[in-house]
């Protein structure tokens, strides 16, 4: 197991440093989590899926921007969901250049098990917290980030 980094400690306690070492644990985890249980896909896949499941059918340049992963990356990752038949894709009627993207039955079904897989990675990633600090710390994320759309 690798160590973690002894910074000065004029760093050790700034929250950029903090923010940046929780993020690379978590993303750690998650790339662990899936690597075990997520059958061959990834934290975006699961992204992709659960945009389609909650919002409905949607362009891929919709998905990228709602889901935050990159055009080029999300061409790839649909044509990766579409060949498992967990999503098909249809020529927009409107826009006949634009692929309209839907989540397949076996696509929920597959996203119910990467729940899990998420799940179980949120609970390593908090499991040193009170499930009170668990809140605290999401609300305070989450007002962290609600500064980003300022």
């Amino acid at each position: 197991m690798e160590h973690p980094p002894n910074p000065p400690a004029r760093v050790a306690n700034r929250p950029t440093w903090l923010i940046s070492r929780t993020f690379a644990r978590s993303a750690g985890l998650l790339a662990a989590g899936f690597e075990a249980s997520g059958r061959g896909l990834r934290s975006y896949h699961y992204r992709l899926l659960a945009a389609l499941e909650e919002f409905g059918p949607a362009s891929q340049a919709d998905l990228g921007r709602g889901t935050g992963i990159d055009r080029s990356d999300v061409t790839a990752a649909l044509s990766e969901l579409e060949s498992r038949g967990l999503v098909v894709r249809s020529t927009d009627p409107k826009h006949k250049r634009r692929n309209i993207v839907t989540i397949t039955p076996a696509g929920v079904a597959q996203l119910l098990e990467l729940d899990q897989v998420i799940d179980d990675v949120q609970e390593q990633v908090l499991s040193p917290l009170t499930e009170a600090q668990r809140r605290q710390f999401i609300t305070l994320m989450t007002k962290l980030l609600a500064d980003e759309t300022r």
